[in-house]
């Protein structure tokens, strides 16, 4: 049993996680389930307990320190408040709040809710029930499950269990995560497949990403826009304005997610949004691009300036630089801007082709720092 937080893997001397640092946190999903536990505990005991020990979904048990938490005998409430360890988790610090409720004669029943600062879904394709709260499948059944086995005694009593799930400022966090996008309104989301969030993992952000494709295909759409951040996206809506809203999925740095979300769904067209850094990545044909994951291939952005005409001087520079961005900006300087793009997004193409087969049309659109088009290549040009 752990106590606190799951033990990082050791790390190597000079690994770049090392800087980056390394605890592991846990999940919404992991926290809701604690708070319900101790509050299901406190109906059983006649006192909600400290902490509590719960089981993730990932089958480990691991000890949540309780910080606040009341019992009547008919009603408990409990608090576990949420550490994403070195993970830049827009809930860490987040209360998640259980209140739960004996339910006289409903026979091992339990109801799960969803109360202030939890987001209520409004469209399909989630896999959650419109209308309903925010509560992702494995969370769900995680919360129940611990709810069960803390509650036996007043199953065989004959009764059951009402418990909702709070977070106080959830939906102000909400508006630092994609929920609104996917149709999610009001809160935050509860998530987790494992209950641990390692950090800099982003597993939620990923999540989002195929949530929100499903969302898409469930709308009937047939075309896909990925756009790397919110300047590539405003750029895409301008240059594809007639597009529905649901089309446009912000994939971050999670190319692989994203293109294995979209030829699962099928989608017939594909369309990527992405500046000259980013772009250079997925030409690479890395699976995410961020920048910590790995450095610029400087070959690559010198044999796009080449097919672009610089002269070869300015080539030498650019092999040496440690930024496409640099590239850029000097072909921007003598009008080979467009090419330069042209050429960066042609061999993001042919990477993105071999590595995600499918039946799909690929566009690429290249944008400036500003937010602005630079070209727009069709695959086949």
């Amino acid at each position: 049993m752990t106590q606190g937080h799951i033990l990082p893997e050791k790390i190597r001397k000079g690994d770049r996680k090392r800087e980056r640092g390394n605890r592991t946190g846990f999940t919404t999903g992991a926290n809701s389930a604690a708070a319900a536990t101790a509050a299901t505990l406190g109906l059983v005991e006649g006192r909600v307990p400290d902490s509590v020990v719960c089981v993730l979904p990932n089958a480990r048990q691991v000890t949540f320190a309780i910080t606040d938490g009341w019992t009547d005998g008919t009603v408990a409430y409990a608090v576990s408040v949420k550490d994403a360890g070195d993970d830049p988790d827009a809930t860490h610090g987040a209360h998640l709040t259980a209140d739960v409720r004996r339910l006289p004669g409903a026979a091992g029943e339990i109801v799960l809710k969803g109360g202030a600062g939890i987001g209520v879904v409004t469209r399909p394709g989630l896999g959650l029930e419109v209308g309903g709260p925010a509560i992702n499948p494995v969370p769900r059944k995680n919360i129940m499950e611990n709810v069960s086995a803390a509650g036996s005694r007043i199953f065989q009593a004959g009764d059951g269990l009402e418990v909702t799930i709070s977070v106080p400022g959830g939906e102000e966090m909400a508006k630092k995560t994609l929920n609104n996008r996917l149709g999610i309104l009001g809160g935050i989301s509860i998530l987790g497949t494992t209950g641990i969030v390692r950090p800099y993992s982003t597993a939620a952000f990923r999540a989002c990403v195929v949530q929100a494709v499903d969302v898409a295909a469930n709308q009937g759409q047939t075309t896909v826009v990925f756009t790397t951040g919110g300047r590539t996206e405003k750029c895409a809506m301008r240059e594809f304005a007639e597009l529905n809203e649901a089309c446009f999925v912000q994939m971050g740095d999670f190319v692989k997610a994203a293109f294995l979300a979209a030829t699962r769904q099928r989608m017939q067209r594909i369309i990527v949004g992405a500046m000259v850094g980013k772009l250079t990545k997925i030409a690479q044909g890395l699976s995410v691009t961020h920048a910590w994951r790995e450095e610029v291939d400087r070959d690559l952005v010198a044999e796009a300036a080449t097919a672009a005409g610089a002269p070869p001087d300015l080539v030498a520079e650019i092999r040496a630089a440690e930024t496409a961005r640099f590239a850029a900006e000097r072909l921007s300087e003598l009008g080979l801007s467009e090419n330069f793009h042209r050429a960066l997004a042609d061999r993001a193409i042919l990477s993105l082709r071999a590595r995600y087969p499918g039946e799909y049309r690929l566009t690429v659109l290249a944008c400036d720092f500003e937010g602005r088009p630079i070209a727009i290549v069709e695959e086949g040009e």
